[in-house]
């Protein structure tokens, strides 16, 4: 932070140290970016483990847990494809079910189904409200689509880099 602090489970966190930060953000954050930033070189599956790997996790459990997010995420049959060989949509798909991997306390996730129809959208949306409902996984969530953020808890408006509103909000079931 350029001010202030960042408190997490009611302890400061010390982003002093690189290594620090990045076990931090590996055991705590998933992250959605906006452009997939799939490594292109690895398979779908091996993209999702990557987080968890890095967190020196058993290969056969997180196998198996990459397997299960690929369901989820309706893409047990690409498991095996790069990037290259899957389309937008495919590759966002496999970008949220990384952000999953390490079961996150906050994913933050910039545009996540923005690449998406809208069935698939609200197939991933309501995977990601789940996980939000039974693991206690926050969401903070950036998007343009009025409709994704009528299905979320809590809407802050930016408007020129400054808050222009921030209401609790009752998410509609509408799709």
């Amino acid at each position: 932070p350029t001010s202030g602090e960042v408190v997490f489970e009611g302890k400061p966190v010390n982003f002093g140290s690189d290594s620090r930060s990045a076990q931090f953000r590996n055991q705590h954050i998933g992250f959605v970016f906006q452009f997939h930033h799939l490594l292109p070189e690895f398979t779908a599956l091996e993209n999702i483990c990557i987080p968890a790997w890095i967190a020196g996790q058993k290969k056969a459990a997180v196998r198996e847990q990459a397997l299960e997010l690929l369901g989820l995420m309706g893409l047990s049959a690409k498991r095996e494809n790069k990037p290259h060989q899957l389309s937008g949509g495919e590759q966002q798909r496999v970008a949220v079910a990384r952000a999953l991997i390490n079961r996150p306390d906050i994913v933050l996730a910039d545009e996540p189904t923005g690449n998406l129809d809208t069935h698939t959208a609200d197939a991933i949306f309501a995977v990601m409200r789940e996980i939000n409902q039974e693991a206690g996984t926050a969401f903070l969530v950036v998007t343009h689509d009025p409709r994704l953020a009528a299905r979320c808890d809590r809407i802050i408006e930016l408007v020129d880099g400054s808050i222009a509103g921030d209401r609790a909000n009752t998410p509609s079931t509408n799709r």
